[in-house]
Parts: structure tokens; C-alpha cells; sequence
């Protein structure tokens, strides 16, 4: 199973990046990983925040092949441990996920569109969090729910 993570808004920022590359290339050790950073359309100071997450809702869906598991980062989703995180990942691979996007919202959260095609919504936390940082949480997590799965060290019970 391949995993992409697909975040709307600008390239990893200066003071995070190392770290979101370095748990990424920590998770592709256990399959391939890719991150998509789907740019702000260019006139979007110039957009009501409804029309902006049209658009960028349309871009999102255009994006996505029919197959494609989509799991929605949207602050009324699910939550859920790592735990039960590393056994949603586990059962999508058991059943023949050829690939698995992880996307973050814009500025102002997913097109109703985009939440109506996910097959998941998941919040990382009742917290509000930058989009930067939303980035290093995903791959961390996704990094920890995979050394669950290999009985690794890194995550302690």
C-alpha cells in the first residue's frame, strides 16, 4: 500500500522541515510515502472563504482516482489513538488498499464536496493546530502507528 499526504498551502516551512522529512523517511521504510503540496490558487486573497474551498475542493477531487482510500483531516472527524490509528492502517492494507491519501485542509478547512468523497474524517485533536505543524503530527503518528505494527520500540505502552 502506497501512503500519500496531500496538504493544501505552501512548501514545508523553514523551522519544520527537517523534521517532517525525517519522520517521512522513517515511514518508508514500511511502504512508500509521498507528500503533494497542492498550491493556494493564485487569487485567493481575492475569494470569500466559501469560493476558495470550491475551488480547492475541486482541485482535491479532480486529484483523486476513484480507488483511492481518502481520509480527511477535519477538526468534527473521528479521533482516535495511535493504537487504533496503526489497526485502521493495517486493516486497509489486509484489504488490498492500493493507496491511502492523508489530506490537509486549507486555510479554512475541506469543501463540503471533498468531506462527502472522504471514506474517513479524522481529527487529530480537539485542539486547533497550524497547518505546519498538522504536517510533523501526521507524519510522526503515522511513523509510531507503523513501529505498532512491527512491535517496534518506539512507541511504549
Amino acid at each position: 500500500m502506497k501512503i500519500e499526504f496531500w496538504s493544501i498551502g505552501k512548501a514545508h516551512e523553514k523551522s519544520i522541515k527537517d523534521a517532517i522529512e525525517e519522520y517521512t523517511s522513517r515511514i518508508q521504510k514500511y511502504c512508500p510515502i509521498h507528500w503533494e503540496i497542492i498550491p493556494v490558487p493564485k487569487n485567493a486573497a481575492m475569494m470569500s472563504e466559501l469560493d476558495l474551498k470550491r475551488m480547492e475542493g475541486k482541485i482535491i477531487l479532480e486529484w483523486l482516482d476513484k480507488d483511492t482510500i481518502l481520509v480527511a483531516l477535519d477538526e468534527y472527524g473521528k479521533e482516535m489513538s495511535s493504537i487504533q490509528l496503526s489497526a485502521f492502517i493495517t486493516k486497509k492494507g489486509n484489504m488490498g488498499t492500493k493507496k491511502l491519501v492523508f489530506l490537509i485542509g486549507g486555510a479554512f478547512g475541506l469543501d463540503e464536496a471533498v468531506l462527502k468523497r472522504a471514506n474517513h474524517t479524522w481529527s487529530l485533536s480537539k485542539l486547533t493546530f497550524p497547518h505546519q505543524l498538522v504536517r510533523l503530527l501526521l507524519s510522526e503518528q503515522i511513523y509510531r502507528a507503523y513501529t505498532i505494527i512491527k512491535n517496534e520500540k518506539y512507541h511504549h505502552r
